[in-house]
Order: C-alpha cells, then structure tokens, then sequence
C-alpha cells in the first residue's frame, strides 16, 4: 500500500508538470467535442489526432490520446440528452430517459447527473485499475473464443431478461440486429455476403448511422406527427442541478454502473457499449418504481453514464498490465507506444514506471478536468432548447446527416440512416424497444468469429462449450434465464396441448373452449 502510494505521487508530479497537464486539458476538450458531434467517435478522433502525437515523449502522446477516448464517453451524453440522437453508440441507452427529462424541463438535472456519475465512476474505477489490474487482467486472460461467445449469449439473455416488456420482442429485436451484423465481409473467409451490389457494405453496416437513424430521425418522425407539439420550458437557474431526491436516486445506480462498467471493460469487445445496455437493465430491474424507465427516470442516465466512463478505464487493464487491447482505441494507444520504442507488455510497469504511474494520476488530473469543463456550460446547453423546434428539427436533420457522412464519406451510410430513421418509426409505433437492436448490431461479429473459432479448435466438435468449466456456467446461466423469462409463453404452449380440454355443456354434451 505505502509503495503504491508513492508511485501514485511520483506520478501526480509528473501529470501535474505543465506541458502533460497541458496535454490532458487538449485531450478533454476535444474528446467532449467528438462526442458530441454524431458518428465520430472516440475511434475517428484519436485515429486522426495520432500523428500529433509523433512528436511528443510517450506519457504525454498517452495522456492525450486517452482524454480523447474518456472526454468522448461524456461528450456523447450531451446530444442523446437534449436531441435524443446518441453522438457515440455507448449514448444510446442514455437518450432512453434523458430525453423524457428534456421533454419535462429536467435537461440541466440530467446533464449534471451525467457529468457527476462520469467523474465518480472514472475516479473510483481509476483506484481500482491501480490495486487490481494484475489479477484482473490475468483472469481476462482465460477468456478463449469458447468463453467469448457464451459470455455475449448471456449479456444478450440478461439483457432481454431484464427488459420491462416481452422477452420474445427484446430477443425479436435482437436477432434483428444480429442479422444486420451479418452483412459484409466474412472475416475468415472474406466472402462479400449480403450486399447486394453495393461495394459500400463490405465493411458491414455501421452502428452510428443505425443508432442515429433509430433514436434521431424516428424521434423527428415522431414529433413532426404530433398534433400537439411538446413544449419545452427554458429552466430557471435553480432548476439547472439536481434537487436532493434526484442526488438521492442517483448515488447507487452511480456506484453499481461503476462496478459493472470496470467489470465488463477488462474483457475484450466494445465494453463502454456493452456496459451502458447492462447497467441499465439492472436499474431498471432493482427499481421500485420499474414503470418509471422510459419516462425520464434519473436512474436511467446515471447507471449507463457512469457504466461507459469506468468501462473505459476497465479498457486500460490489460492493456497497461499486460500489453493486450481490448478493442480497437487502446490498440491504437499500443500503436503509439510501439511507435515511441515502448514494447507493452508485464515488464511494461518495471520498465516504464514513469510511464504507468503518469498515465493513473493524468487519469484522476482528466476527471477532474472534464468536471470543470462540462458542469458549467449545462446551462448553456440548455439554452439550445430555446431554439423553436421549426428551426432546431432541420439543423438537427443537417448535423446528424454530416456527421454520419463524415464517418467513411459515404452516401451509402446516409441511406442506411434515413432507412432506419422509418424502420425505427414503426417499430416505436408498434411498442418494440430499440435498443437490443443496436446491442445485436455491436455484438454480431465477435459472437460469430468466436462460435467458428471454437469450432475450428475443437475440429468441429459441439462439446467444447460444455467441457470448458467457465463457458458451460455461462451457457447453463443463460438458458436458464430464457426457460424462466419465456415462462409464460411456453405456459401458454403447454395449456395448448394440454389433454382434457373439454369441458361438460349444459345440454350434458361436452363442447371444446373458444
């Protein structure tokens, strides 16, 4: 403990040096406001800001690299709060509730409570990557494609389990979603499936152009046929922070997203994503009130916000501790320790103590400074509400088109947007959640790669999922959790077929039920 504590302030002397706090200001900054914009991303801003990075020694390309991917988790809450269009796919879940606020004068509260859980949620997560990296990231390492893919079938289950409506629509829009991501080109055969003439698909079909289109354009589609608009009222300047019963509400969704988040980040995959679907099925399940999810629940914003900012930190378990990203930001940051002469790896931390313990104590330096950054300007976020819903719906329309252009400069993309924008429109009319699809989208490579991966070292073998103790637990979880959320179906079923279903008439026949 006391040699932790003095590496720790070794460290703060060096992120508190001007030219890294400098860097981790930067790094915040721009990262909120790739965030914000739809469909760049933390991914498109750090690949573009990367040669930037040539010129500066490692802790400081490092610093700054990783405020852009934590400044872009919070950055991307602040659209899906106010426009209901997620800048990030880790957004998604948090325009759910954080829209209804808006739409009830609460866009200040939410905000806030956004830019408090983050700062929570990345501090405590930042203590925990420092005391438990080692052995988290050794158990990561058990995770072969065997357990990679029982693990995303039972995130899949939990999640439609934990749904607030039918388990058979939540895994309908799932599947919906799988089979989006089926589109494009196999990655071990590299045969062009499903894309019907267009060479644009041989990347897949992008998340953020579905998630803009669902969430966005549907919400437009929705407002613009509303006989009654709904009329925002601008908030007085006390109504701008949360009142004592929303502190209240908030503080365990807070500190339960945050043991999630850094839970599902060390594991390989989109774990910010993952984490916000998780954090918020389980609020929504542990809540007194569950009918209140969906109509501007405060819990609804807190457990995902903080969810996606500790799953972020989770991120640099592995790769800090034992040279392994888990996904494709912190690959990039190991392409730039690799192009500064730092081999990643366990000796990474003796090697580079400078380095390792620069990077923790820049961490709590970016959290505090994303704080300052974004508790101010809630109000003047805010005042975007200000602006009439005849001009504000086409700028919305203009921006959401441009920034999901601006991902691959693809027309492409454009229609995919638009085509979800309608499909997300009836379905919202017919009840269905949206948000499995996404989640469905995400997962859909990695769940295939690693099913055929698994096959392919057990030469074709079923019985590798259920020899392999963690993968079998993990299978026999989920189909457990589909016999009992599916329950009342297969009641239904079984009443069906039933023998002795007749029943004695008043004439002394026997008549069969309607």
């Amino acid at each position: 403990m006391v040699e932790t504590l003095q590496n720790l302030m070794f460290g703060f002397g060096l992120a508190l040096s001007p030219s890294v706090l400098m860097y981790a200001f930067v790094g915040c900054l721009v990262g909120t406001l790739v965030g914000v914009l739809p469909g760049v991303g933390p991914l498109a801003g750090i690949s573009l800001l990367l040669p930037v990075t040539f010129g500066l020694d490692p802790t400081s390309a490092i610093v700054l690299l990783g405020g852009i991917y934590y400044g872009a988790m919070y950055g991307g809450s602040t659209t899906s709060i106010l426009m209901r269009i997620p800048g990030e796919a880790a957004s998604v879940m948090t325009c759910i509730d954080g829209y209804e606020m808006t739409l009830k004068g609460r866009a200040g509260p939410a905000l806030a409570i956004a830019a408090v859980g983050s700062f929570v949620a990345g501090t405590l997560s930042i203590v925990a990557l420092m005391f438990l990296a080692p052995p988290l990231a050794e158990f990561a390492l058990r995770f072969g494609p065997p357990e990679m893919f029982a693990l995303l079938v039972l995130g899949l289950l939990v999640l439609a389990y934990m749904s607030s409506g039918s388990m058979a629509k939540s895994l309908t829009m799932a599947a919906l979603g799988l089979l989006l991501g089926m589109v494009g080109i196999d990655t071990m055969s590299a045969f062009f499936r499903f894309h019907y003439g267009v060479v644009e698909l041989g990347d897949g079909i992008g998340v953020v152009p579905v998630a803009v289109g669902l969430f966005g354009i549907s919400e437009i589609l929705l407002s613009a046929g509303q006989d009654n608009k709904v009329v925002i009222r601008t908030p007085r300047l006390r109504e701008l922070l949360p009142d004592r019963t929303e502190w209240r509400q908030s503080a365990a969704p807070i500190y339960r997203g945050t043991v999630l988040g850094f839970l599902i980040g060390i594991i390989p995959g989109p774990g910010h994503v993952i984490s916000s679907f998780v954090s918020y099925s389980v609020e929504r399940r542990l809540s007194k009130h569950p009918e209140h999810f969906g109509h501007g629940a405060i819990e609804g914003v807190a457990g995902p916000e903080s969810a996606n900012n500790s799953a972020t930190t989770g991120a640099f378990v592995p790769m800090l501790a034992l040279g392994l990203p888990s996904g494709a930001v912190p690959a990039i940051m190991l392409a730039a320790l690799m192009i500064h002469g730092i081999a990643p790896g366990p000796m990474l931390i003796k090697e580079h103590p400078e380095l390792f313990w620069g990077v923790i104590a820049s961490m709590y330096v970016g959290n505090v400074v994303l704080l300052i950054l974004n508790l101010p300007f809630v109000g003047l976020f805010v005042n975007v509400l200000r602006i009439p819903y005849g001009y504000l719906y086409p700028a919305i329309l203009v921006f959401a088109t441009i920034g999901v252009y601006s991902v691959n400069n693809s027309v492409v993309d454009v229609w995919i947007m638009a085509g979800a924008g309608l499909a997300g429109y009836v379905l919202r009319k017919l009840n269905f959640d949206l948000a499995p699809i996404i989640l469905g989208l995400v997962l859909a490579p990695m769940l295939e790669l690693s099913f055929r991966q698994s096959l392919a070292m057990s030469a074709g073998d079923y019985t590798i999922f259920a020899t392999r103790p963690i993968t079998a637990v993990m299978l026999l979880v989920a189909l457990t959790l589909l016999l009992v959320g599916m329950r009342p179906n297969l009641t239904r079923m079984l009443k069906w077929w039933v023998p002795g279903r007749l029943e004695p008439a008043a004439s002394g026949e026997r008549k069969e039920h309607p």
